[in-house]
């Protein structure tokens, strides 16, 4: 009886990999809803991981402070100059922006908007690169911080990039 149950629990180990290696990565819809995000992502054994580090926002105005709010523009405008840097390493990796899979993003809150993090500002760039016509959704986080290193950045995002 043990050698029957070693040799059945040998063929399913050899078995699993396979099994495991034909998934895809599966992106898990917020019940009853169209807001851009995955409820949950699977990433199967098979594929490789990513881990992007936190990108900041390019300067917008080179003729500003490059320690002012002015040089980043303001909360959507650093959405859409931290996504597009993220873009760009993910291609020169051979992956795009439906690869990620996680994103932890952080906002400081907008002197404009008394204090509060801008999260309308940062939705109008996000959709423009994800919900859109790019649909593969990441899970997501988004904080307010009381800073980041530099006093014009607003918009900090890292993500997590899988493929198959």
């Amino acid at each position: 009886m043990k050698n029957t149950l070693a040799y059945r629990i040998a063929a399913l180990l050899l078995v699993l990999p396979a099994a495991a290696g034909a998934q895809d990565i599966v992106r898990h819809k917020i019940p009853n809803s169209d807001f851009p995000i995955a409820l949950a992502v699977s990433v199967p054994p098979s594929a490789t991981i990513h881990f992007i580090s936190g990108q900041v926002p390019p300067v917008v105005n080179k003729g500003a402070d490059p320690n002012s709010l002015a040089a980043f523009g303001d909360t959507k405008a650093q959405t859409l100059g931290v996504l597009g840097r993220i873009k760009e390493i993910l291609a020169g990796m051979g992956l795009g922006m439906g690869d990620v899979v996680k994103m932890q993003v952080f906002l400081v809150g907008d002197p404009a908007k008394s204090g509060r993090a801008d999260v309308g500002g940062f939705m109008e760039g996000y959709t423009q690169f994800f919900g859109g016509p790019q649909p593969n959704l990441p899970a997501r986080a988004v904080m307010q911080v009381a800073a980041l290193s530099n006093p014009g950045w607003l918009v900090e995002i890292e993500v997590v990039a899988a493929k198959k």
